[in-house]
């Protein structure tokens, strides 16, 4: 980091803190934000907003505390609102961008996908990543932040904002849900229904 000259030693602490805790996560909450919303745009917009109330609210953060589940909660409230925002708007079309899809579709580049999109794939197969990404949005968000990112009940239960047995609940009937959209691909990869 490169101190400025006029720097107080509270505001190099503050760049410190960001640079150090919250900056190397920025790739877990991208894939994060990016399962919620399903979108690349949304999900870069949604990371960029965590961010930048992380760092104006970086007083409350305590030092030594788990950082990514605290910007985790930052995303996590900030998708609430913009959800909550969007569902009081009537929906609104962009002539303009309508029009420029429909070229895009002619367009050789039309196929392209994106590495990080790519790469999560082949982690877990298209199957699985549309069985998780298909899920209603409180049951994938405790998927993702349990199976995918490895937070504990206790966290997911800060994280979101509610009680630790909701969490267990959500988990387990997301996870039987997953289980009944899998069953067919896990067994056409060779794994045996145990309870047969």
């Amino acid at each position: 980091m490169v101190l400025m000259p006029n720097m107080t030693k509270d505001e190099a602490r503050k760049y410190t803190i960001f640079e150090e805790e919250f900056l190397p996560l920025s790739n877990a909450l991208y894939n994060f934000a990016y399962h919620l919303t399903l979108s690349e745009a949304d999900a870069n917009d949604l990371v960029q907003e965590a961010y930048l109330k992380a760092f104006r609210f970086i007083d409350s953060y305590e030092v030594g505390t788990n950082p990514k589940a605290w910007l985790f909660k930052i995303l996590k409230n900030a998708f609430i609102n913009k959800y909550r925002k969007e569902t009081r708007q009537p929906n609104k079309v962009n002539i303009d961008d309508i029009n420029s899809r429909q070229d895009d579709d002619h367009s050789p580049y039309s196929t392209y996908m994106d590495l990080r999109t790519e790469m999560f794939d082949k982690m877990m197969g298209d199957e699985v990543t549309i069985a998780i990404d298909s899920l209603q949005v409180d049951a994938r968000t405790v998927v993702l932040l349990s199976d995918i990112e490895g937070f504990t009940y206790e966290e997911i239960s800060k994280i979101v904002n509610i009680p630790i047995g909701t969490v267990r609940s959500r988990l387990f009937r997301a996870r039987n849900t997953l289980k009944k959209r899998l069953i067919e691909y896990a067994s056409s990869l060779g794994y045996e229904d145990k309870r047969k």
